[in-house]
């Protein structure tokens, strides 16, 4: 398993604005081999910004590496940036993890 995370500091009193983006775009992940699952998250709030990560997870960091260089990647990020500049304290942080140990609930 291989988590991508992308860190974004966002502007206070923006935060409703960042997550309609969010919500309203599409990802075109749902057909991308190897995808598993998204999530927004929303995290600490400092002076002047609140912090989020969007948070994938894939099947294995070749998976993710094959969909950066995907047509689905391109469309996703064709407009990114272009009229929500003003949202962001700086650009994103990327994070890559992959998976050492797993445990999970039994039962």
């Amino acid at each position: 398993m291989f988590i991508a995370m992308n860190r974004f500091r966002i502007k206070k009193g923006r935060e409703e604005d960042f997550e309609r983006v969010w919500s309203e775009r599409d990802s075109h992940l749902n057909d991308v081999p190897g995808f598993v699952e998204f999530h927004l998250l929303r995290g600490p709030e400092e002076e002047d910004h609140t912090l989020y990560a969007s948070h994938t997870i894939w099947k294995d960091e070749n998976a993710f590496i094959d969909w950066t260089k995907s047509e689905a990647f391109r469309k996703a990020h064709a407009r990114a940036g272009e009229t929500t500049r003003d949202l962001y304290l700086g650009g994103p942080r990327f994070e890559g993890f992959n998976a050492v140990l797993e445990k999970k609930k039994s039962g």
